[in-house]
């Protein structure tokens, strides 16, 4: 072979180096796309599994559409192939932040607008890869091609769900992960326009234009972000992190602190004391010596406050499932001041771990068991207050022992706040040596998420005619603690509701059917 020849088949071997590179590189950015579009509904609307399913179906079928769009490109085919990574990394890499911006400016047709972007990138990236095979289709073997192509997509598509969650979520968060994965795509662009001999003057210019675009775009996606974040919410937001878990939002408006998660409001510092003391006090009251408590969810410390204010305290275990808020709850100025350093107490331990996962691997054994977790607004939340999740708690607690749960509000969503009650009664109603288990219902109203609704359990029977506040509190006293436990004839069930298990998630439907009443 001459050394013409030779040349050429070092060139031929070199492009083939690139393409196959690229297939991991476009693989892995198609999918975090996917990924992080999943993330930011989930966040902006709750509901993870919903959404992640709706997200994952839309991309999927609009990459089947792109895959056979792209038969009918018939000439040009690697031109046309850095085109399109162009326009995948500009429209993948503002995705996070285009979606915060419809949430904020166009509310009413967000879905339309979002399932519309995401039909878009996933018809992009279903034509990368048909591109790419027809490309080093020309200088080999089909069969070897199309097997090189489809073992290196499937590694680039476990490249991007292993870097997502492990390592562009936490380093950069979501907003700047989508900038860096859409670069990524345009260094594929770039690497492709340098096998096009000779490359068109526009088709450099539209690459150049797309790459400061983005390298702006990461640079300020913090400063955008805040500003979108600024009017999804009404006062002026001093925090914002997304994490593994969630969403976190801490928000400002003069003395009013408030906490946000995936959106939903956790607490104004306002109005928190009547959920906090209420969720605590008649629990510890209820128990004859709370020593031991265990406090589940709650990571932002304030039910631990109430908690310590009992001189018969020795130990509080919390366990929450983000590291972060634990973080927040212990580190960050606003919430230390409201939990007054609870989190910080020498009696308390935090564990960031899953709650059941907790219950089944633990041996300890509490006084009293504290449930401060989200409203089960998913069917894997809705787990958390299932019989299983209640049959749990009962192993754990002493003789004497008292459990208490946030149960969501008996007035919006009543069929699911009464479901509760049977689970946990159907949970543990078995008979023992204490005799039959019997919980009782109570609620509040708190100005910043309305009616309120508590349940708290017992193998002793409690009396709440004998239960007094004995601590410093900001609003509950001992005529306000027993009229808690009364109930209007709009917050009585009216039929009996169904028990939540862990296969039958039916809690999960009761909620949405109950919001949905008032949220539409």
């Amino acid at each position: 072979m001459n050394e013409s020849g030779t040349t050429a088949l070092h060139h031929r071997r070199t492009a083939r180096i690139i393409l196959l590179g690229s297939v991991m590189l476009v693989a892995a950015c198609g999918l975090v796309y996917e990924l992080s579009a999943g993330a930011v509904s989930s966040y902006l609307l709750g509901d993870a599994v919903t959404q992640f399913s709706l997200v994952i179906g839309v991309f999927l079928c609009a990459m089947g559409a792109g895959a056979y769009a792209a038969r009918f490109i018939r000439k040009n085919l690697l031109q046309t192939f850095v085109e399109l990574e162009i326009w995948v990394g500009l429209t993948g890499g503002a995705s996070s932040m285009l979606i915060f911006a419809i949430s904020a400016w166009a509310q009413p047709l967000f879905p339309i607008i979002f399932f519309s972007l995401c039909a878009i990138i996933g018809m992009m990236t279903g034509m990368e890869i048909p591109l790419l095979i027809r490309i080093l289709k020309e200088g080999s073997d089909f069969s070897a091609a199309l097997s090189d192509v489809l073992a290196l997509d499937y590694l680039g598509a476990l490249a991007g769900s292993l870097l997502f969650p492990l390592v562009a979520l936490p380093l950069l968060g979501i907003s700047r992960a989508s900038v860096v994965f859409g670069i990524l795509n345009l260094s594929v662009a770039w690497a492709g326009l340098a096998l096009i001999k000779p490359a068109s003057r526009s088709l450099r210019l539209k690459l150049v234009s797309a790459s400061a675009a983005l390298i702006l775009l990461f640079l300020f996606s913090s400063s955008i972000t805040s500003f979108l974040e600024d009017l999804l919410y009404q006062d002026s937001i001093v925090y914002a992190r997304s994490t593994p878990y969630q969403r976190i939002v801490i928000t400002r408006w003069r003395d009013d602190i408030r906490l946000y998660l995936n959106g939903n409001i956790q607490f104004s510092s306002v109005d928190e004391a009547r959920y906090h003391e209420c969720l605590v006090i008649p629990a510890m009251e209820a128990c004859a010596r709370p020593a031991d408590v265990l406090v589940l969810g709650g990571g932002d410390g304030l039910a631990v406050r109430e908690i310590l204010k009992y001189r018969d305290v020795r130990g509080v275990t919390l366990v929450d499932l983000d590291p972060e808020m634990t973080r927040l709850g212990q580190t960050r100025r606003e919430l230390v001041a409201i939990n007054r350093g609870a989190l910080n107490d020498h009696r308390v331990w935090v564990l960031n771990q899953d709650a059941m996962k907790f219950l089944e691997q633990t041996r300890s054994s509490y006084d009293v068991i504290i449930i401060d977790l989200p409203d089960p607004n998913s069917p894997a939340l809705s787990k958390l207050y299932s019989t299983s999740f209640y049959a749990l708690c009962d192993r754990r607690l002493r003789p004497g022992g008292v459990l208490v749960t946030q149960a969501t509000s008996p007035f919006y969503a009543p069929e699911a706040y009464w479901c509760i009650y049977e689970t946990i009664k159907n949970a543990l109603s078995a008979p023992t040596h204490l005799g039959g288990f019997m919980p009782v219902p109570y609620h509040v109203n708190v100005p910043s998420f309305g009616d309120w609704g508590f349940i708290m359990a017992s193998r002793k029977k409690i009396d709440p005619e004998t239960l007094h506040v004995t601590v410093p509190t900001r609003f509950l006293d001992d005529r306000v603690l027993r009229a808690v436990f009364q109930f209007g004839k709009d917050t009585r069930p009216t039929d009996k509701p169904r028990i939540n298990r862990l296969d039958q998630p039916v809690l999960y439907d009761y909620y949405q059917k109950g919001w949905n009443r008032f949220n539409t």
